[in-house]
C-alpha cells in the first residue's frame, strides 16, 4: 500500500517472483470510469473507490478462504478502506505500507511513462494517507533503498510475524 509513485508495482513484483506467491495488479481492476478520472486529473472520491475497493477485497478473500498466498498492490490509504480490505481474512492479511517524503515520490512519478496517474495527485493523495495504526497488521518500509533491499526486507519482517 502506498501513494502513487511510492514503488507498489515494482516491489509487489520482486516479492512474488521471490516467494512464488500470485499477484494482482491493483491498478487492473479500477472501473474504466476511475482510470479516465485519474488521467484527467480529478482525485477519485470514496464513492468512485467503494467498487473497486470490493473487487480486491473479493481477490483478497479467494486466496485467504483455501490458504493460497497473494499480494495484491493497492494504495489502501484509508484505515477504513484496509478494514474492508482485510475483513474475512481472520488476520491473514498484512499491509506493507511502502513510505516516502513527498520529494522522493514525486521525483519518481514525474519520471514515470504511461501511467494513468498524473503527479499532480500526489498532494490529494497524502492528505487522504491514514498513517497505520497501531492494531493493525502491517510492516512500514521506507521507498529510499533500492527495490530488492526493500523487499528483502519486507520477507525479513514477513517471517518475523510468521505470514511467509
Amino acid at each position: 500500500m502506498g501513494v502513487s509513485g511510492s514503488g507498489k508495482s515494482t516491489v509487489a513484483g520482486i516479492l512474488a517472483g521471490a516467494l512464488k506467491w500470485d499477484l494482482q495488479e491493483g491498478d487492473d481492476l479500477h472501473p474504466e470510469a476511475n482510470v479516465e478520472k485519474m488521467a484527467s486529473g480529478q482525485p477519485l472520491t470514496d464513492a468512485d473507490r467503494w467498487p473497486w475497493l470490493g473487487t480486491i477485497a473479493e481477490w483478497i478473500r479467494a486466496h485467504t478462504s483455501v490458504g493460497e498466498p497473494g499480494i495484491v498492490t493497492c494504495s489502501a490509504l484509508k484505515r477504513s478502506y484496509r478494514d474492508v480490505l482485510a475483513e474475512g481474512s481472520e488476520g491473514r492479511v498484512v499491509f506493507v505500507h511502502l513510505a516516502g517524503t513527498k520529494d522522493r515520490i514525486s521525483g519518481r512519478l514525474n519520471a514515470r511513462m504511461n501511467h494513468f496517474m498524473p503527479s499532480g495527485l500526489l498532494d490529494t493523495q497524502l492528505s487522504t494517507l491514514e498513517p497505520i495504526e497501531p492494531d493493525e497488521a502491517a510492516i512500514v518500509v521506507d521507498v529510499g533503498p533500492p527495490p530488492a533491499e526493500i523487499a528483502a526486507r519486507i520477507i525479513e519482517e514477513l517471517e518475523r510475524k510468521n505470514a511467509v
